[in-house]
């Protein structure tokens, strides 16, 4: 059962964020409100700007850790939403727990660059890290979100290109089809305190502006998935991504991948990235960090 805490914050989070987010049409004001709404409980600050393989981002270093490992998260925001300044508390706490570097990544976002500009990025990113002499068995590639459909998207991605793949991989609440043909679509919408399918259609179509949403890259679900490496899952039972998570989790399991799902009672969607109130989101990250540390 979830916590008071976490049962205090949602309906919070649905008459804020679920109320606006997706509903002005104007992605500049999205982008402005997401980072208003992160800035207010923010407690990190800034890292160092850096351009990584071509790709401009953000670092933020763990207290304590091995400078050797680095984690390469993907934000998320639907693709259209999000920065490396919306997601630096959560990404920040993340490297913390797994005592490794991160760099977030601010890839390009849709409408100004189309799917698949994103995936581009990221892969461009993660080529960018080997060139600078990172290890790729000290490598993770992590993301929440449109960020966690991305990181499979970027897997698939380097091993269609042979290139070496990190060590392992974390999606957090994956958007991993974007065909909308998951029952908790429709079966969540309502208990979801964060993410609706009207609003996730707008973001949909700002990203494939008509392009076939079935693609593999655009909707890794569909993808080939064999020969990946290990990935760690997880997603709020509350969440209208549920099925996104479990059919990605069986789509693995299918590919004889080594996966592992994480189903957390009662929570919303990332509810890491509210891991100074909410407990689950705290003990959500340290579980990624000891998956971290584990496999690097």
């Amino acid at each position: 059962m979830a916590s008071l805490r976490s049962q205090l914050v949602a309906p919070i989070m649905r008459m804020t964020m679920k109320k606006k987010l997706g509903k002005s049409g104007d992605p500049a004001k999205e982008r402005e409100f997401l980072d208003k709404m992160s800035g207010m409980t923010s407690r990190r600050s800034p890292g160092k700007y850096d351009v990584v393989g071509g790709v401009s981002g953000e670092w933020q270093q763990a207290t304590l850790g091995s400078a050797d490992n680095v984690i390469l998260y993907l934000h998320g925001g639907a693709f259209v939403i999000g920065s490396p300044v919306s997601h630096r508390d959560m990404v920040g706490a993340i490297a913390d727990a797994a005592q490794a570097r991160a760099f977030i990544v601010d890839y390009r976002l849709a409408p100004e660059t189309i799917f698949p500009g994103a995936v581009e990025d990221a892969v461009a990113a993660y080529k960018g890290l080997l060139a600078n002499g990172e290890k790729a068995e000290k490598i993770i590639i992590a993301g929440d979100s449109a960020g966690g459909g991305l990181t499979m998207s970027t897997l698939v991605a380097l091993r269609d290109e042979g290139v070496e793949l990190p060590a392992g991989a974390v999606c957090i609440s994956p958007w991993a089809d974007l065909t909308f043909t998951g029952d908790s679509m429709i079966a969540k919408d309502k208990v979801d305190a964060m993410l609706g399918r009207g609003s996730l259609s707008w973001f949909a179509d700002q990203y494939l502006a008509g392009q076939d949403a079935a693609q593999p890259l655009a909707s890794p679900i569909f993808a080939d998935l064999e020969n990946l490496p290990p990935i760690l899952i997880q997603v709020g039972s509350n969440e209208v991504l549920l099925d996104d998570a479990i059919r990605l989790n069986k789509a693995l399991k299918k590919a004889a991948g080594d996966v592992t799902l994480e189903v957390w009672d009662g929570q919303m969607h990332v509810w890491h990235l509210m891991s100074t109130i909410v407990p689950e989101g705290k003990h959500a990250i340290n579980v990624i960090g000891t998956f971290v540390k584990t496999h690097t």
